[in-house]
């Protein structure tokens, strides 16, 4: 089979799955890893595809920045099992703390507890959801608020959280890259959520299946840091796999 060829086969198999594995184009096509590499390499130069962790995608594995107000109609009905699901870990804490965006903003919707609860939050959007709740008290982080996220970063905002502790700390991430770590697309947020991750006894990320095998420009922490991924039905297997063998809890909503 000549290059010409082989690079056809390769962006019809892309085309009729989406996302292929370099091992299964290297068990189909007969030849080595490295020479898959080298051709998908060569196809994403031609801006004919996407070199993923261990294969090639259709949809670029980088994630962009969207308004908060664009991503909260994305994939709406798996964000609310999630939150759901992530009720179930709050247990008796009588303090934890919420990033921002929309996954975690849907736990913030749902929660109802019925006990006296703090919730440290640097989201507008989550500190006026809850509050006039029963049985909660909102410390809201201060800081300049970005617009696209509705949630305060900065110096302000960090040295507040050295002041502070909480049980559970629920983030979201654009982005888990196994080779990389947990991702968001902002970095001037980058180090808030590095902070508030030192604050906390616990750390649970939110994130649905489209958040996997993708990467942000900002890298907020390593798998070691993290307790629970909570996720919906269709995050990919092997994936959720390799996160257990790191000694992560996944919960699947």
């Amino acid at each position: 089979m000549t290059i010409t060829e082989r690079h056809q086969y390769i962006l019809a198999e892309v085309q009729r799955k989406g996302r292929v594995s370099i091992q299964e184009l290297c068990d189909s096509l007969e030849v080595s890893g490295v020479t898959i590499r080298k051709d998908l390499k060569a196809l994403e130069e031609k801006h004919l595809l996407f070199r993923t962790h261990g294969g090639a995608s259709l949809s670029n594995p980088y994630a962009l920045e969207r308004p908060i107000q664009e991503k909260q109609h994305i994939n709406a009905a798996e964000k609310h099992q999630i939150a759901l699901a992530a009720l179930e870990i709050i247990d008796n804490h009588d303090a934890l703390m919420i990033g921002s965006g929309t996954t975690v903003f849907e736990l913030a919707r749902n929660l109802a507890p019925s006990y006296p609860l703090t919730v440290i939050t640097p989201a507008l959007k989550v500190a006026l959801e809850l509050s006039d709740r029963k049985h909660v008290e909102v410390l809201q982080l201060g800081g300049l608020i970005r617009q696209n996220s509705g949630s305060v970063a900065g110096n302000f905002a960090e040295y507040m959280l050295s002041a502070v502790s909480c049980g559970v700390l629920f983030l979201g991430v654009d982005g888990i890259d196994l080779d990389f770590g947990f991702t968001i697309s902002n970095l001037t947020e980058a180090g808030l959520n590095q902070k508030m991750i030192g604050t906390a006894r616990f750390v649970a990320i939110l994130a649905d299946h489209t958040k996997f095998g993708r990467r942000g420009i900002a890298k907020i922490c390593d798998f070691d840091e993290v307790h629970y991924v909570i996720t919906d039905s269709r995050a990919p297997q092997e994936a959720v796999a390799a996160l257990e063998e790191m000694g992560i809890k996944v919960i699947v909503a």
